[in-house]
């Protein structure tokens, strides 16, 4: 088992930074602001002697009330989910009686401890740790999370503590990679449409803070979890409000964030509030899923206490302005009692498995010819546009590539006729399909040019040869 490290402290002494520092990434969100992360980020340490995992956790402001009492909750589940706790304290800031508090919460785990002053740059280090040792933790590390000054040895000295294992070494493969991410799934909508609510709804626990509040969410979290052996990672995502509405930075590097996570992604659920509808925002942010080529499940939360006649309008007012997205999946569901969830990762199964279909081309071509034979293409200048074969050009979106003369000519309305039978004919439901059009080279082009050259020279030579006699 890897050794798992968890990151507490106050807000804003650079947990973040030391996280994505330590992970040798960019997946935390880090702004001067308190209070930015709210939910446990875990990621797979890149740095120090051996692997390990870090948790990143929000800062303790010692408030039980709203959400920071819910923040505080997730903050105590990373806690006891460690084997280590890092300590980081504010070396701007000197010891603080909120510190003190902290350090006294986490002298009671029972859990080894490694006290960090972060924010050390310019700062005499010997006199800093001087400050912080009536703490009665131990030897303060000086460091500089921002700028990498410390980390290292600060990592190595938590790794210490635990014992060699040669197997740590021997099974990270090539990539770097320390665990199979499984089905990438990544839930997105607009803000307080109950993404969170619905994660911790599929996991049966607490995981990430829910709040009646827009904007909860501000980062991108990663949830591995296994399902009947198999395994996935949920993706929770900020909400996404229209640009005009977006004004503070955080917003919007939360949003990117979230753009950065549907192209991560295998399979998307779109998640919609039955009791809001569709609005313009909900549609951008599907037309931008559909043109990211990801599989589609479309989440209809909040369907509970709603009448027949009210379910049948929201229905069909969906479907009206989302119909570039009759071939995903529609669950009606409850994410608050439950209702629906159960089946949720069923339609996620079956889209990835749509999207990443192998598909031969005997039968793509097959399927070409028997489309081409029931609707000719249409004329162009008075010449059939030809279509010959076709093969599979990728997956996660499944693409086809038709080969064929004039194939540049092939109008829209054609394209779509082809993306419905190749749909029709390999069941290809929750998955965007793209057709790609590939024209062959003409052996004949420019030859006729290269000919009455040829016969310009041979009448030269000729009127030169009559010139003379």
């Amino acid at each position: 088992m890897l050794p798992v490290i968890a990151l507490v402290g106050r807000p804003n002494v650079g947990k973040s930074t030391l996280f994505n520092r330590l992970t040798r990434s960019r997946d935390a969100l880090v702004a001067n602001q308190p209070g930015l992360t709210r939910d446990r980020q875990y990621g797979t340490g890149q740095l120090g002697k051996r692997p390990y995992l870090v948790i990143d956790t929000g800062g303790i402001s010692g408030d039980l009330d709203g959400i920071d009492g819910l923040m505080e909750r997730q903050v105590r589940a990373a806690i006891d989910e460690a084997d280590h706790l890092v300590f980081l304290l504010d070396g701007r800031d000197g010891l603080t009686s909120g510190d003190e508090i902290i350090a006294e919460q986490l002298r009671r785990t029972g859990k080894p401890i490694t006290v960090a002053i972060n924010k050390s740059e310019n700062l005499d280090w010997n006199a800093l740790k001087a400050d912080f040792y009536v703490l009665g933790l131990g030897e303060p590390h000086p460091m500089a999370a921002a700028h990498g000054r410390g980390v290292k040895s600060v990592i190595n000295g938590v790794l210490d503590a635990f014992p060699a294992e040669e197997s740590d070494s021997d099974e990270q493969d090539e990539s770097g990679e320390l665990q199979e991410k499984g089905v990438q799934i990544a839930l997105v909508g607009r803000p307080n449409v109950g993404k969170s609510t619905l994660i911790n709804r599929l996991l049966g626990e607490e995981r990430v803070v829910a709040f009646d509040q827009p904007g909860t969410t501000r980062d991108s979290i990663f949830i591995p979890f296994e399902k009947d052996g198999r395994t996935y990672t949920l993706i929770d995502t900020a909400g996404v409000r229209r640009r005009s509405r977006v004004s503070e930075a955080i917003e919007k590097f939360s949003i990117i964030k979230t753009l950065q996570a549907i192209e991560q992604a295998n399979v998307v659920l779109l998640v919609l509030d039955a009791h809001q509808g569709i609005s313009e925002q909900d549609a951008t942010l599907a037309g931008h899923v559909l043109e990211s080529g990801r599989a589609v499940v479309v989440v209809i939360n909040k369907w509970d206490g709603l009448d027949p006649d009210e379910r049948e309008h929201i229905k069909s007012e969906m479907l009206r302005r989302l119909p570039f997205l009759s071939f995903a999946d529609w669950r009606f569901v409850s994410a608050l009692h439950g209702s629906g969830v159960g089946h949720l990762i069923e339609a996620v199964d079956k889209a990835y498995s749509a999207a990443m279909i192998d598909l031969p081309t005997p039968d793509l071509t097959r399927v070409l010819e028997m489309a081409v034979q029931e609707h000719q293409p249409p004329l162009v200048r008075g010449r059939r546009i030809k279509l010959r074969y076709a093969h599979q050009g990728g997956k996660n979106p499944p693409i086809v590539v038709i080969h064929g003369n004039q194939t540049e000519q092939v109008p829209g309305t054609y394209q779509r006729y082809l993306v419905n039978r190749y749909r029709e004919a390999f069941n290809l439901h929750g998955t965007p399909l793209r057709v790609e059009f590939r024209t062959g080279e003409n052996p004949y082009q420019g030859r006729r040019n290269k000919l009455t050259k040829r016969q310009v020279g041979k009448r030269r030579r000729m009127m030169q040869h009559v010139k003379k006699r």
